[in-house]
């Protein structure tokens, strides 16, 4: 499928008919994140399927729902489950979250994601800051004609985990005595959890965690020039690091474990942006 800028256009002007006004921070939220969602004053709620030119989030424990409010006085939308490559969806139409909250007005993003930890120091339940990905999977999602009302065919990405904001999260969990880590993100294309083998080759390359999630939002934000904090709670260690089978339950427990801690640390993010 061809994209040109009126077709993620269709899909903002649609959510701005019904909200009424631009927002200025997205939020996508990971797998067990769900509860984060509490931390809005909820002014409108989308389901996807509505949306004109929009994805339908198919993943397990994604709820599928846009919801547009306020978090500590700033206007936000954020996407209660986010769209993968392992559903069956071509990269480039990975691209079309982030495109439509630029014309919704984002200039700012937080990413969220559960990922497993190939960093032995790191253990569940951990928040680590991405400070950088390795992605050697598939194309970018900025392939295909470029689309110069989002910016330019060749971009530079070595800020794209935008290190002011991660100065800035690193302050308020240090105020508010979260501990967090950094790391660098290895983009896995799922749905099966990762061999050994590419686990030792993930960590023999430099990457601290990995995940199915994230990068190609990231690549877009930085094509559109949107700020971007990305952040992992690490829910397993992944294959390998220890002598563990990996489950999706253990994803959720950890989930479920540390929402507190999370709605408080983005909370306050959000508060300072």
């Amino acid at each position: 499928m061809e994209f040109d800028f009126n077709y993620y256009k269709k899909a903002a002007d649609y959510i701005l008919n019904i909200v009424g006004h631009e927002v200025e921070i997205g939020l996508i939220l990971g797998s067990s994140m769900g509860s984060v969602k509490e931390i809005i004053n909820v002014e409108t709620i989308i389901d996807y399927k509505d949306i004109p030119n929009f994805l339908i989030s198919t993943a397990e424990g994604h709820e599928g729902k846009l919801i547009i409010g306020e978090v500590e006085g700033k206007k936000v939308v954020l996407m209660s489950g986010r769209f993968h490559y392992y559903e069956g969806y071509d990269f480039e139409e990975l691209s079309i979250p982030i495109r439509v909250f630029k014309l919704l007005g984002v200039n700012k993003v937080i990413l969220t994601n559960a990922a497993g930890a190939i960093n032995k120091s790191f253990k569940p339940g951990d928040i680590v800051l991405i400070k950088d990905h390795i992605k050697l999977n598939g194309p970018s999602p900025l392939r295909g004609k470029n689309i110069e009302e989002f910016g330019p065919r060749f971009f530079d990405v070595t800020d794209m985990y935008t290190e002011r904001l991660r100065e800035l999260a690193k302050t308020i969990a240090k105020k508010e005595s979260i501990d967090v880590k950094e790391g660098v993100y290895f983009f896995a294309t799922g749905p099966q959890f990762e061999t050994k083998a590419e686990i030792k080759a993930m960590g023999i390359l430099g990457a601290d965690l990995v995940g199915m999630s994230t990068v190609t939002e990231a690549l877009t934000a930085a094509h559109t020039n949107i700020e971007v904090l990305a952040m992992s709670l690490v829910t397993n260690m992944a294959a390998g690091i220890v002598d563990k089978k990996i489950t999706t339950e253990e994803v959720e427990e950890i989930g479920k474990l540390s929402r507190d801690k999370l709605k408080k640390f983005i909370s306050s993010i959000i508060e300072a942006m």
